[in-house]
């Protein structure tokens, strides 16, 4: 005989959980139990939000495994709402395992009692909650099958303390099989002859490849897809390094003249929202064909002209199939060419602007000297707003999972707990944050985690004292003498590492800062680079691209 919480382990040893993060607490303390008896590693945070931010990176960086989170009752809950949501925006499968007061005193009060369910229905794929023990394998199966199904996104599963303590027989009580990788939906080959043709009639196409092409495995055919047509091709979130960096198919700096002239657009996995200006950027005149993994998905913000619904990566290889069989002419050397020509200007005008020595640092050149330094083996995390946003246009990502930031709900405090799973998932890589001083105090005492767990993260914070991506539109609207809530201190983030038990660097001038990250990954501790850089209250000096 054993208890509840033995039937979640091994439930989730079944679906290839190969950690727990969580915050202990006496609603879940059962499941924390079996882990031990399941061999289930468990890595206790400093905030419930960091758990599940944590459980998000790790099913990113682990296809086929999924993340898992477990909370404890009421507020340990309400402290993963926000790691729920950015995941439920990012399309992260993960599952979230909530206690709840004992099932015997429901509606009575209990200690941390509250609708755990209701509250996580709208930010979820899935919500529910198990009140009998022998039910619990059956429930982890359900939750876990909503989570990687279609559109990923979090599951959360509610458990009572007395469910998860009820006495519980390993012989009696069977665990189903538990798989987190999806089914492989194939596309209409009507719908895929129909892609074919609108895109051999034009002109001018472009292609964005997003998130779905992560979830569907699709890159190397992307990859295969785009090379034989010669189509000029973006990313956007999780299709960051879906495409090989320095790809003659591959562009970035011309996308918005590329958008606004483009004839076809091919929208792979990724939504027409804020991004793409809700579909304004791209020219009125211009075909949709959109290939998604989930129909729902279709037509968002702006009618699609072509639908293909299936995995993306069968999709790509079966239009292929198709260009093949029907003997059409797609070949888009030309175009690609001319975008080429105009990218290559725009880089080298960009690349001038990452040189300058002025101290504190200018923020491109911060950006700069990390580009310099990091290489393939490097898995970056973007933790801020403006600094990330500068480092993305400068850092570029060399690999599928070279690159991860929270993605469109914009959360700031991902960059440790994403660090944690990273560093716990691939113990030989670099793991480095890129910080903004406003989003380091979000979850910086997650630096305790490290240092308790032995993972030598190494963080670098871009410190300019201030919100720099609110100080900048405020002053614009309001001037100079209307500015609140946007200066920060100069605080040294790196001696307060240094107190957690980590490595400590502090930089001024920009030659510094590779020989102090040099020192901070040869520490073999977690250790914060803390590097002063420039305040820009108006747009960035001599900057046209922010």
């Amino acid at each position: 005989m054993t208890h509840g919480g033995r039937l979640v382990a091994r439930s989730l040893r079944e679906a290839g959980v190969g950690v727990i993060f969580t915050l202990t607490g006496g609603h879940v303390m059962p499941i924390l139990d079996g882990a031990l008896d399941e061999g289930i590693p468990v890595i206790d945070v400093r905030h419930e939000q960091a758990a599940v931010h944590a459980a998000d990176a790790y099913s990113r960086l682990n296809p086929g495994r999924l993340g898992c989170a477990v909370l404890t009752a009421g507020p340990g809950v309400t402290d993963g709402v926000t790691g729920i949501a950015n995941a439920w925006r990012a399309n992260s499968p993960l599952l979230v395992i909530g206690g709840q007061g004992p099932f015997a005193n429901l509606g009575r009060g209990s200690l941390q009692e509250m609708d755990h369910v209701g509250m996580i229905r709208p930010i979820s794929k899935w919500a529910d909650a198990c009140y009998q023990t022998d039910r619990i394998p059956e429930y982890v199966e359900v939750a876990v099958r909503h989570a990687v199904a279609g559109v990923p996104g979090p599951a959360f599963l509610e458990i009572p303390m007395d469910v998860l303590m009820g006495p519980a027989s390993l012989d009696d009580v069977a665990i189903p099989p538990i798989t987190a990788t999806p089914p492989v939906i194939h596309p209409d080959p009507a719908d895929v002859a129909a892609a074919v043709e609108t895109l051999a009639t034009a002109q001018r196409p472009v292609m964005m490849a997003g998130t779905g092409v992560k979830w569907s495995r699709g890159g190397p055919a992307l990859q295969r897809f785009a090379e034989e047509t010669a189509l000029p091709t973006f990313v956007n979130g999780m299709g960051r390094g879906q495409m090989p960096h320095g790809s003659p198919q591959l562009f970035n700096r011309v996308r918005r003249e590329a958008l606004r002239e483009c004839d076809v657009f091919l929208l792979a996995g990724s939504p027409l929202d804020f991004r793409l200006r809700f579909g304004g950027a791209v020219s009125d005149g211009a075909r949709i064909v959109q290939l998604d993994i989930d129909a729902t998905l279709i037509g968002q913000n702006r009618p699609a002209d072509v639908a293909v619904v299936g995995n993306l990566g069968v999709v790509f290889d079966r239009m292929l199939d198709e260009i093949g069989a029907s003997n059409t002419a797609v070949d888009f050397s030309d175009w690609a060419a001319e975008l080429r020509a105009r990218e290559d200007k725009l880089e080298a005008q960009f690349e001038a602007q990452l040189c300058s020595d002025e101290s504190p640092v200018d923020p491109l050149r911060f950006a700069a000297e990390i580009r310099d330094f990091v290489d393939e083996d490097t898995i970056l995390i973007g933790d801020g707003g403006d600094i990330v946003a500068q480092a993305s246009k400068v850092i570029p990502v060399r690999t599928p999972d070279g690159w991860m930031d929270p993605g469109p709900l914009g959360t700031l405090g991902v960059g440790m707990p994403f660090a944690l799973a990273a560093q716990h998932s691939f113990p030989d890589r670099k793991v480095l944050i890129i910080y903004g001083d406003g989003a380091f105090g979000l979850n910086g005492f997650e630096y305790d985690t490290a240092v308790r767990f032995g993972l030598p993260i190494v963080g670098i914070v871009g410190n300019d004292a201030a919100w720099g991506q609110m100080l900048r539109p405020q002053v614009g609207l309001y001037g100079a003498d209307r500015k609140v809530a946007v200066d920060l201190a100069e605080t040294r983030y790196d001696r307060v590492v240094e107190a957690l038990g980590g490595h400590g660097e502090f930089c001024q001038r920009p030659e510094e800062i590779r020989p102090a990250l040099e020192r901070a990954f040869a520490s073999g501790r977690p250790a914060l680079v803390n590097v002063m850089i420039r305040k820009d209250e108006g747009a960035p000096k001599g900057s046209t691209y922010v």
